[in-house]
C-alpha cells in the first residue's frame, strides 16, 4: 500500500481521472459527488469513468486492465469514439483531497489500447507503461514469408479462394511473385546445428 504524502487526509480523499487525447483535449472525471478542478482540468462528478482500473494492473505491471465509462454529450461522446479520438489517449489516475483539490497524488498512468461499445457505455482497455515490454518489435527471420496473401507487402491480387503456404517455392511457381517474397529461404534451419564434417565428403559448405 502506498503511503499518503503529508497533508493528504484519508477521510477527505476521492479519485479523479484526467484523460488527454492525441489532439490535446483534456477531460476530467471524479467519483466525488461534486465537480472538482484538478490540475486546471474541470472534473465532472460521477460521470465518464468508473474506478475499475486497479493500480497494480494498469500502472506498474505488464499487461492490461479495463475501465468502463458512459457516453455523455458533455464528456465522452459516441461520435468522438467512432472517430478514433480516444485511440492512444493517456489517462492519469489521481487521489485528490476534495476539500483542496490542489493537493493530490498520482496513482498511475496508462494509455488506451482499444475501445469497444457496450450499449450506451464503452469499455476501454488500458495498457500500463510496462506493457511495452511485451510488444513485438521488428521482424522474425524465418524461411517462410511473413506477408499476408494479397496485402501491400505481397503485392499481388490473388484469385478468389487462393491460399498460400508462405514457402519460397509456392511464391515462385504458383504466384510468380518471387521478387516480393518476404521471407529468408536460404536461412539455415535448426538442422544446421547438428551438422558435422563427415570423412570422405566434400566439406565446402555446398550442402547448405
Amino acid at each position: 500500500m502506498r503511503a499518503l504524502p503529508e497533508g493528504l487526509d484519508e477521510t477527505r480523499l476521492c479519485h479523479a481521472w484526467i484523460l488527454t487525447r492525441a489532439d490535446g483535449t483534456r477531460l476530467g472525471f471524479t467519483d466525488h459527488d461534486q465537480p472538482l478542478v484538478v490540475d486546471d482540468v474541470d472534473c465532472r462528478a460521477r460521470a465518464g469513468l468508473s474506478p475499475g482500473a486497479v493500480e497494480s494492473a494498469a500502472g506498474y505491471a505488464p499487461g492490461q486492465a479495463a475501465v468502463l465509462g458512459v457516453l455523455d454529450d458533455a464528456g465522452v461522446t459516441e461520435v468522438d469514439l467512432a472517430a478514433g479520438l480516444y485511440d492512444g489517449a493517456r489517462i492519469q489516475a489521481l487521489r485528490v483531497d476534495w476539500s483542496a483539490p490542489s493537493r493530490h497524488m498520482s496513482l498511475w498512468t496508462a494509455t488506451i489500447a482499444s475501445v469497444t461499445r457496450e450499449g450506451e457505455a464503452f469499455n476501454a482497455t488500458l495498457a500500463g507503461p510496462l506493457a511495452a515490454l511485451e510488444r513485438v518489435a521488428g521482424r522474425t527471420f524465418t524461411r517462410l514469408c511473413d506477408a499476408r496473401l494479397g496485402d501491400a507487402r505481397c503485392g499481388i491480387t490473388p484469385a478468389p479462394g487462393a491460399t498460400c503456404d508462405k514457402r519460397w517455392a509456392t511464391c515462385v511457381t504458383t504466384f510468380d511473385n518471387g521478387e516480393n517474397f518476404r521471407g529468408f529461404p536460404t536461412a539455415p534451419g535448426e538442422d544446421f546445428l547438428t551438422l558435422y564434417p563427415v570423412e570422405g565428403e566434400r566439406n565446402d559448405g555446398g550442402r547448405r
